[in-house]
């Protein structure tokens, strides 16, 4: 798409920070959004939008797909290596995409995504694949960055390392998605995973890794209709908007 056809230069300079904060606005239009209790999305023109239509009387309806997708060809293998949790003859297959600088994706791996592998994941139920779907040049360095190995950028890092990096840039996302110096705040965070100065620019200079990156987003948003975040494909549907542990749990327990 070529509003994310980003070069290094906008990466690491001011102008890719300027045009992720003006990106940002509407997508953090709440400072809170990231604790508050409420399903949504987050389109990709940025505006939020409360999505998961749940009864009142009823915190576990299941919601309502927004269409189908062909699963086959979801689960073909795309630019980059798949970054999936539990074994891959599970019942249920949940392929996530996501923006990394979106409160309500933050949200839901703060809130329902430990308690969803707990419970369907580790138990052999779920494979849960993430995918990769930046709205603006910061998410797409986070992105970039949960992908490489800290120790040695010029490898791809594999699920073990870019799991636990992805929920440290959630729980963490107020603190380096918003700020004004956004090359500062990431390196940061960054070192925090084991990065030095050199091998955070390494990263975020490979060019075809931010090709690999844009490529994936690409694809969810041409071959199976995402254009908000998070999105879920599950089983043939396709769903879009935060989850509580309840929702999800009724969603997975209706397939199984």
């Amino acid at each position: 798409m070529s509003e994310m056809q980003l070069t290094k230069r906008r990466l690491l300079g001011g102008i890719a920070i300027a045009a992720a904060a003006a990106a940002l606005v509407a997508c953090n239009d709440s400072r809170d959004a990231a604790d508050a209790s409420s399903s949504g999305k987050t389109m990709a023109d940025g505006t939020n939008v409360d999505t998961i239509q749940t009864a009142a009387t009823s915190s576990t309806e299941i919601p309502k797909p927004d269409g189908d997708v062909d699963m086959a060809e979801v689960l073909k293998p795309g630019a980059l290596p798949e970054m999936a949790l539990g074994k891959a003859d599970a019942p249920v297959k949940i392929v996530e995409y996501m923006s990394m600088t979106c409160p309500h994706c933050a949200h839901f791996h703060n809130t329902t995504f430990d308690a969803i592998k707990q419970k369907y994941v580790d138990s052999g139920k779920v494979q849960f694949i993430i995918r990769e779907f930046p709205f603006d040049p910061r998410a797409a360095a986070a992105f970039m960055l949960a992908r490489c190995s800290a120790s040695n950028p010029e490898q791809l890092s594999t699920p073990e390392q870019y799991f636990p990096m992805v929920s440290m840039l959630f729980k963490q996302q107020q603190v380096w998605a918003a700020a004004d110096d956004g090359r500062a705040a990431l390196l940061q965070m960054s070192k925090l995973a084991g990065f030095t100065e050199d091998s955070f620019t390494k990263c975020l200079t490979n060019q075809k890794l931010l090709d690999e990156v844009n490529a994936t987003r690409e694809r969810g948003s041409k071959d199976f209709g995402v254009n908000a975040t998070p999105t879920f494909l599950i089983n043939g549907k396709r769903y879009s908007g935060d989850m509580p542990v309840e929702t999800m749990s009724a969603l997975i327990d209706s397939l199984l």
